[in-house]
């Protein structure tokens, strides 16, 4: 073990170099202050471990528990939590100050996809040639698209010139994690009415086996039996 693993994890057993310590049993209950000695009997008796859970304190607490299992729970836990975790990432939009109306429904509606996602959205207003010297154009265009998504986003990081880009970051009013849920959600509603009409024609094709199954009728058979008869007759007539 690495000393720097040791650093991090609490003392047990006779790790544990005080004279005495606080006492927690393995439910919790309070034993009282006994020397160390005693503790780590009673942790020998009860087949457990006596572990350091507040060395600070004056006497240091320490508690019966099974450290192991105790270990693996917390790395489970752990792993659950980072598994859980939702992690805003910054997507970014590239606009010129002078883009036709189609372009612009096309960018404000990827910037609107981003904002449902949870996700932050950095506006960059690329500047060419002349229109350097048009700083404004940028700055409505951004103050426009703004406005344009306030019921998904805010403007977290206002407008600014940055060489000869100008940029602007927006943020959701949704945290990733709403968003998330909120998309599964969806998918589940969506999904149901398909699930609902795949149940409702089951009892039709068992209906429909069931026709094909039945005897056929008499007109059927007498109908099958000309047909046979006339292909029969075609020799004859040559």
């Amino acid at each position: 073990m690495s000393a720097e693993t040791r650093f991090n994890e609490p003392r047990i057993n006779d790790r544990i170099r005080v004279p005495e310590v606080r006492l927690v049993g393995p439910n919790g209950e309070q034993v009282g202050i006994v020397p160390i000695a005693k503790a780590l009997d009673l942790a020998r008796e009860s087949d457990l471990d006596l572990v350091e859970v507040a060395p600070t304190a004056r006497p240091p607490v320490a508690k019966l528990m099974d450290y192991g299992k105790f270990k693996y729970e917390s790395a489970m836990k752990a792993r659950e939590a980072r598994r859980n975790q939702a992690h805003t990432i910054i997507k970014e939009i590239k606009l010129r100050p002078k883009i036709d109306p189609h372009d612009y429904e096309t960018k404000k509606g990827h910037v609107e996809r981003f904002l449902k996602g949870g996700d932050k959205v950095k506006v960059t207003i690329m500047f060419r040639g002349r229109e350097q010297s048009r700083p404004e154009l940028g700055y409505r265009l951004l103050q426009r698209l703004a406005q344009d998504v306030n019921d998904l986003g805010f403007v977290e990081s206002n407008p600014k010139q940055d060489g000869r880009n100008m940029i602007m970051v927006i943020g959701p009013h949704k945290k990733k994690a709403e968003a998330k849920a909120e998309q599964a959600e969806a998918r589940a509603q969506r999904n149901a009415p398909r699930d609902a009409e795949g149940e409702s024609e089951a009892p039709a094709e068992e209906s429909a086996l069931a026709e094909e199954s039945a005897p056929a009728d008499e007109t059927a058979t007498a109908e099958g039996s000309a047909t046979v008869e006339g292909s029969a007759e075609e020799p004859g007539s040559e």
